[in-house]
């Protein structure tokens, strides 16, 4: 008999698992990267509409205003002159009416896609540069990007920064987090030994966090672009001068 109690009491002590949806109540919000762009992914309750930040706004019905009634100047009595009235010929419809679509709910989580910006590569000397001379380059992205998205009713920051590896195309390659710039300050130059025209590739990874409720979480993965633009480097003329003693 005491067993019985005791494996009673242990049964009792376990505890059952939690059949209510945890994202009934509460916003579940998860933000990750996939085919290259940023996922805002969110659930709460059982149903929500979908949309996407990247589409356009909508385009709201204007009502065409009403004619206005002209009224007749004032003219001496005349016999009235009784029309006949003109009679349209029905048109038939060839078309079928435009239906207004109902919201309907769904069990999907809201996904908010937006695509982070591209660069835009620029270097210095803009015109055939020379070899053994350094070669500047950077790109316009900024070093921070920043979106604010509202979804379900909450409020999800997304911070992503930048970092970029440079390829010159002659083999040389150089990571960095910093833009660059033209001379004299730019902290990103290449010099070539060899004439010629190169391909320069400039790939930039982004990953950074997301904050929602005051908490801050990593996004899941990274997202990557890449950019290009060619240089011709041209050989410097040689001149030979005679000087008389």
């Amino acid at each position: 008999m005491v067993a019985l109690i005791v494996i009673a009491l242990l049964l009792l002590a376990v505890p059952m698992p939690a059949s209510a949806d945890e994202c009934a109540e509460k916003a579940c919000i998860n933000v990750y990267t996939d085919n290259n762009q940023i996922i805002i992914e969110a659930r709460k309750g059982g149903s929500s509409a979908k949309k996407s930040i990247s589409q356009a706004p909508k385009k709201t019905t204007v009502k065409p205003l009403p004619k206005p009634t002209v009224r007749p100047l004032f003219f001496p009595p005349t016999k009235a002159v009784v029309k006949k009235p003109v009679v349209k010929p029905a048109v038939k419809r060839t078309y079928k009416p435009r239906v207004k679509k109902v919201a309907t709910k769904v069990n999907l989580s809201d996904r908010l896609t937006k695509l982070v910006p591209t660069a835009g590569v620029a270097y210095q000397p803009e015109f055939e540069p020379l070899v053994n001379v350094p070669v500047y380059f950077w790109c316009d992205l900024p070093s921070l990007f920043q979106n604010r998205v509202d979804i379900i009713g909450e409020v999800v920051d997304v911070a992503l920064r930048p970092s970029f590896t440079w390829s010159f195309g002659d083999g040389s390659f150089y990571s960095t987090t910093e833009n660059g710039g033209p001379y004299p300050s730019g902290t990103i130059r290449h010099t070539y030994k060899q004439p010629g025209t190169y391909t320069i590739s400039l790939l930039t990874t982004w990953n950074g966090s997301y904050t929602h409720n005051a908490q801050i979480r990593a996004v899941t993965g990274t997202v990557k672009k890449i950019s290009t633009a060619q240089v011709t480097v041209v050989q410097a003329p040689t001149h030979f001068i005679t000087r008389k003693g």
